[in-house]
């Protein structure tokens, strides 16, 4: 078993590598610091997080959201890489300043719609910068200056950087799923491209200063503290709640539970030191940790094998590195870009609520167009401010009679008679944002049990937070082999299920709207089980 695992994790570093290394040279580039800065940082970030963070697989490294604030924190100090890597040694103090409090516990309360917009003004953004570089021109430093220079791009287009950048694109996209099995289509991309821009002695922009030595340690500049502070702060916020999602994904991959604050003291740690040795910082990345994950690793292990063949990468095949057309890594963070892009909501926009829809669109405007941190900010209160006038509309007092003495007694006899087979739980008060995290918990491992009967007393439909977690906990119950049951109060809520295919997910036979129904069909089920068995 210990073979098996160790196995697995250097399978999945490897593949961790694999996807890491384009869209570090990619990242180092679009900041304005340069490919080498991008790789040094995914070695630097992803091996301590490696050795000083959680035994998981969770890589980390340069990441969209981490591309954008930094290069906006450049923007604003006038370009000067220096004052940058102050900026960066700063937001590695915060993250391990934030490591020692209740903060990192924060994220579970952010609503989805927070987080669905700001991911797409991130995956958009990451797509207009890489408008000119694609068109074999030089890089703008945020999206507004991109989008005004978008005429003089398309006037002034590199042919040869243009035809590079469109076959990278076609390979990216268009490879046969056999062969990207074997090598993800992003570095089999970068490869031909470069080889086909070498064998044409095509005349375009390629990646410079990637060398096979060590980095070298650069003196950061601290001369204007106050100009560094807020730059500092949002790299450090962005950076934390990027790792603090990547580790949900990681804890639900792997079933494991990590402790957030020694997860966020070692990326602080890690960027701090990034700093040290001008490479740009990073956090813990979702697409490269899962994909790790299914590859086979579980253990920290997986992040080290991950930076020690980056590392092998820089050290013996920096002249290649040299070489490949930025318009090919700008193909590259097309996909990034249109990867971060949340199509999981956008399948269902239309059964959306408007409230939700409307805070999404807010954070994805200010993300682009303003700040991130306002963004973000003016999204939570936004959400906040519409789930009270919501409680309060719905707020009212009635008497009825409830038996709530014979339910009780019927779910102790279940219990008794079944074994705890067969188990009922309550889900008392509303199902939204603000409790998924917490509800989706207790879900974890129920031993023993075969069906559950999942009790949601509220008669008001879900928001999106509370439909993913639902599907969470669908997933998790069918995952060890339990049939859930679901009692709701209302049509409504199952005509929501329904538009949303979730009432598919639980199967409609296993969805009713009195709680003794769904206890009666549940132990049927049992029955015919236990015959079948003796048979």
């Amino acid at each position: 078993m210990k073979n098996f695992k160790i196995t697995g994790d250097l399978t999945g570093g490897l593949l961790g590598a694999v996807i890491a290394l384009p869209q570090a040279l990619a990242f180092g580039v679009a900041i304005g610091v340069g490919a080498a800065s991008g790789l040094w940082g995914a070695v630097i970030l992803c091996f301590i997080v490696g050795v000083f963070g959680c035994n998981q697989p969770l890589l980390s490294g340069p990441t969209g959201p981490a591309a954008i604030v930094t290069a906006s924190a450049l923007a604003t100090l006038s370009g000067k890489p220096e004052a940058l890597f102050a900026v960066i040694f700063l937001s590695g103090i915060f993250q391990i300043i934030i490591s020692r409090t209740k903060l990192t516990d924060i994220v579970k309360y952010i609503p989805y719609p927070v987080i669905s917009g700001f991911m797409n003004a991130v995956g958009t953004i990451l797509i207009i910068l890489q408008i000119s570089p694609f068109l074999g021109n030089k890089s703008m430093a945020t999206p507004l200056l991109a989008l005004k220079n978008l005429s003089i791009s398309l006037f002034c287009i590199n042919e040869d950087a243009l035809v590079i950048g469109l076959l990278t694109l076609a390979i990216i996209f268009w490879t046969p799923k056999k062969i990207t099995n074997i090598i993800p289509s992003q570095i089999l991309a970068l490869v031909v491209s470069t080889i086909a821009a070498i064998l044409f002695n095509m005349d375009l922009p390629t990646v410079q200063g990637v060398s096979a030595h060590l980095p070298q340690i650069v003196w950061a500049d601290f001369s204007n503290l106050k100009t560094l502070i807020i730059p500092a702060l949002i790299i450090a916020i962005v950076c934390s709640s990027e790792s603090l999602l990547t580790n949900l994904v990681v804890d639900t991959l792997t079933k494991t539970s990590c402790n957030t604050n020694r997860m966020i003291l070692s990326q602080g740690i890690g960027n701090l030191v990034c700093s040290l040795f001008g490479s740009i910082p990073g956090s813990g990345a979702t697409m490269r940790s899962a994909a790790a994950i299914k590859a086979g690793g579980t253990t920290r292990l997986c992040a080290i094998v991950c930076a020690t063949i980056l590392l092998l990468i820089i050290l013996f095949a920096s002249d290649f590195a040299n070489k490949i057309p930025l318009s090919a890594l700008a193909a590259v963070l097309f996909k990034v870009g249109f990867d971060i892009v949340d199509t999981k909501l956008l399948k269902i926009v239309k059964y959306a609520p408007k409230q939700d829809l409307f805070v999404m669109i807010t954070v994805f405007l200010l993300t682009i167009f303003y700040d991130i941190i306002i963004a973000v900010s003016t999204g939570i209160v936004l959400s906040a401010l519409i789930f009270a006038k919501q409680l309060a509309d719905k707020t009212n007092v009635k008497f009825k009679d409830i038996n709530d003495k014979h339910i009780i007694e019927l779910e102790k006899k279940l219990q008794d008679e079944t074994g705890y087979k067969i188990r009922v739980v309550h889900i008392l008060g509303e199902l939204f944002f603000g409790s998924a995290t917490q509800i989706i918990s207790h879900f974890e491992e129920i031993l023993g049990t075969k069906y559950l009967i999942i009790c949601y007393e509220s008669e008001n439909t879900f928001d999106i937070s509370a439909i993913f977690a639902l599907e969470d906990i669908i997933t998790r119950l069918k995952s060890q082999n339990i049939i859930p049951h679901l009692v709701i109060k209302n049509e409504q809520i199952f005509e929501q299920l329904e538009k949303l295919n979730i009432a598919e997910q639980i199967g409609k036979e296993n969805i009713f709207y009195k709680e003794e129904d769904a206890i009666e069909h549940a132990k049927n089920l049992l029955k015919i089980k236990v015959i079948k068995k003796r048979k």
